[in-house]
Order: C-alpha cells, then structure tokens, then sequence
C-alpha cells in the first residue's frame, strides 16, 4: 500500500496540541497550485528537473544556510509537488541566532515547521518571478502543450507565477522512529518510478 495513496488537499493537518518546533524529523509534501506540471517531467523512471525546478531544489538546500538548526533528509522534486524529509536538530530560544528568510510571516513563530515552509515557499516563489521578469517571457497562460516545454525554459508569464506557486497549505508527518524514517526514506527514493502507476 502506498505511503501517500491520494495527495493531500489544502485542508490542515496540524496537530493542535503538538509543538512543532520540537527536536525531530519531519516528513513534508507540498503541492503546485492547481497541481500543474512546473518543475520538470520524468524520463526513463527519473525526474529531470527544468530551470523552476532547480530553483526550487536550490532554495531548499538554502534553507540550511538560514538555520542552523536544522538539517535536510532525503527529498524529491516531482513535477507537481516535493516530498522531503526535515529534521529540527535541537530549539533555539534566542531568535537573533537564526535568519528569516525575507519572505517569511513575521507574525509566526520563527522556530517551527509552518515557518519554516513558509519561508521556503515564499523564497522560491521570488526567485522564480525574478527569473521571468528577467527572461522576458510571453504574458500567456500555460496550456498542456506547455507543461513539458522542449527547452530548459518554462513558456510561462511571471504574472501566472506570482504568489500562485505552491498550495496554501502542506502535508506533514511526524516521523516516530528509525523504521518509520526509513519507510518513508524509500518512499521519496521511489517516487519518480511510481509516477506511472499514480498518474
């Protein structure tokens, strides 16, 4: 039985009593608005990611550089959503000891898993509207056509990208132990070759 047998919806799954800034790991998936194809295809049982998705894949390993309490598991960039596995490795009480990232709610508190993803999303959606204000792309829609363009560079205007990169919310499980970790290890390891199977 799959892992995730359905993608999750934009409805919360927060735990309402849990502390999310506690030591731990994290296993996080994320979703593209409307579940368009953003950051690449698979090819041959591999995701070959396009110039959106190594934007994405590079803010991500960012993240370490702005926390550095933090550390990054196995992750997977498929083309319309990521899955990855985040480890809190221990609090920081003193917030001046961590940066935020620019994009970040300032009203949330800076140390847990919804800051944390929240400062990733709003980082790569930036830098994917500067790269095509900069290209100077054609203002249209994206079409089916255009989901796995020909060239490293998505057909797309920067007004369709704009605060419309990811869902709202995120899925997230609290990873319990070892063998819990390495189940879902696998899971975002195999990812690219079930896409056939799912889709």
């Amino acid at each position: 039985m799959s892992l995730l047998p359905n993608l999750p919806n934009r409805q919360s799954t927060r735990l309402k009593t849990y502390d999310y800034s506690l030591e731990g790991s994290y296993f996080i998936t994320i979703v593209t608005q409307d579940r368009l194809h953003l950051f690449g295809k698979i090819e041959n049982s591999q995701m070959i990611l396009n110039t959106v998705g190594k934007i994405v894949e590079q803010e991500w390993k960012n993240s370490i550089q702005l926390r550095s309490n933090i550390s990054l598991g196995e992750f997977i960039i498929m083309p319309d959503h990521m899955h990855m596995i985040l480890t809190i490795d221990h609090q920081i009480s003193n917030d001046k000891e961590s940066k935020e990232w620019e994009h970040s709610n300032p009203k949330s508190p800076s140390q847990t898993i919804g800051a944390i993803i929240r400062g990733f999303k709003g980082a790569s959606t930036k830098k994917i509207n500067l790269f095509f204000n900069s290209t100077g792309e054609l203002q249209f829609a994206p079409t089916d056509e255009l989901q796995f363009a020909p060239t490293d560079e998505l057909q797309f205007a920067p007004t369709f990208y704009k605060n419309k990169i990811w869902q709202r919310n995120y899925y997230d499980h609290i990873i319990r132990n070892q063998a819990d970790y390495n189940r879902i290890e696998q899971y975002i390891i195999d990812n690219p070759q079930n896409w056939k199977k799912k889709n």
